[in-house]
């Protein structure tokens, strides 16, 4: 079994304070016995402790089991390196090949210059056959130490990068947002981040990832990706609740629209929210601008305003500004694990989807709930003038366009 963080704090030290006083040797046998003491893991540890290679470890373990006697005749076998001598590393024997790889990799590097990792779109073979051309011979493996020391690494795209300019009021409407976030919190007033995520087929398609399965027989799957009419798609409305850490899915059958994103968060809170927050009397929403959650659509507000009703809450909403949905906590705390969690499952059916999604975790604690949606909702549904004059809005005096509060009507105040 592995070493306990004493044995190995203690080896570390001892090995620290002795390698520099002893030769070639004894630096092998007593990297060989600290790998014994430390156990499982052993090897590595002291690998990475000392840097000496994993072959130099066990050659000393190996030393360490011999009765080793030198006599005046048997010197020779017993003979010390001088300090410098061995085999020399790639860089030694090739002076000037890391710089011929960074001038290499330079025409096809991405990545800002001020950052300490970059990253290259070659592959190894493609560089050692560049090098070959300028006279070393070097194999894949050297190059990839040679890439891991100037800070080269493979890397996939990361959507960071907002199309056309930002919007001059971006970082204000950011500010505004956590500050009332924190006022919520620290009053025990629930916060909720909502959206779509993106619509999934369902069937035995191909998911984008990888599972465990028995060597060379991976899962079958259909060679298309075209909706199956008897199952279709599922719409997943999430919420995520800042306070502690959870969340909850609504997956719709039909289209995704104000109503259905309102009856989702209906259905959280009859199901979990006036329980976890049973003397709240208000409730902070963070929305991104598009899609059934935009901030200009009237229905969206005309169904926030039957929420008020219902539930007596005083509904606070803010949306984050065009072109940074990215920032919205549902797509990095809930939506990026559900979907880390169903990677390389084909989601067959809604009984799958429903238990891929419930039993996404983190070691953070994320608990999730799914339920399904069979409800109908209707395209481009009109408000009425009557309907509009029922919505009982306050416009915040900083972008209120983005920032409003919607109360219950008169019913809740009496």
């Amino acid at each position: 079994m592995p070493a306990s963080y004493e044995t190995r704090h203690a080896v570390e030290e001892i090995l620290t304070k002795m390698t520099p006083l002893l030769d070639e040797k004894q630096k092998r046998i007593l990297y060989g016995v600290a790998a014994e003491v430390l156990g499982h893991g052993g090897t590595a540890t002291v690998h990475e402790i000392t840097g000496a290679s994993r072959n130099t470890i066990t050659n000393g373990m190996k030393e360490s089991d011999e009765e080793v006697t030198v006599s005046a005749n048997d010197r020779d076998s017993y003979r010390i390196r001088k300090p410098g001598a061995g085999r020399k590393t790639a860089k030694e024997k090739n002076p000037g090949l890391y710089q011929k790889i960074e001038e290499i990799v330079k025409s096809s590097t991405y990545g800002s210059p001020m950052k300490t990792i970059t990253w290259t779109t070659l592959s190894l073979r493609k560089i050692a056959l560049e090098l070959a051309e300028y006279g070393y011979h070097v194999s894949q493996n050297i190059v990839s130490r040679a890439l891991d020391q100037l800070g080269y690494s493979k890397q996939q795209n990361q959507k960071n990068l907002q199309v056309g300019k930002p919007h001059p009021d971006r970082d204000a409407q950011f500010r505004f947002i956590d500050a009332k976030a924190t006022e919520f919190l620290e009053a025990g007033d629930p916060v909720i981040s909502v959206d779509t995520k993106k619509k999934e087929l369902i069937g035995n398609f191909k998911n984008n990832g990888q599972e465990y399965c028995q060597k060379k027989n991976p899962r079958k799957v259909l060679d298309h990706d075209f909706a199956l009419p008897e199952l279709g798609k599922l719409a997943p409305y999430g919420i995520y609740v800042v306070n502690d850490n959870t969340g909850y899915v609504n997956l719709g059958t039909d289209h995704d629209t104000s109503e259905f994103a309102i009856e989702s968060i209906a259905r959280w809170w009859f199901d979990i929210g006036k329980h976890t927050f049973p003397d709240a009397k208000r409730i902070y929403i963070n929305a991104d601008g598009g899609g059934s959650n935009r901030p200009r659509g009237l229905q969206w507000k005309y169904q926030l305003q039957q929420l008020a009703d219902i539930t007596g809450l005083e509904i606070h909403i803010s949306h984050f500004p065009p072109g940074t949905s990215k920032w919205n906590k549902i797509e990095h705390r809930l939506f990026c694990y559900i979907t880390k969690n169903w990677e390389g499952k084909p989601l067959t059916d809604i009984v799958t989807v429903v238990n891929l999604i419930s039993s996404t975790t983190t070691e953070k604690g994320l608990k999730v709930k799914c339920v399904v949606d069979y409800n109908r909702y209707e395209l481009n549904k009109k408000i009425t003038d009557e309907q509009a004059e029922t919505i009982n809005i306050e416009n915040c005096d900083q972008f209120g366009n983005w920032n409003y509060i919607i109360r219950p009507n008169d019913k809740f105040n009496s």
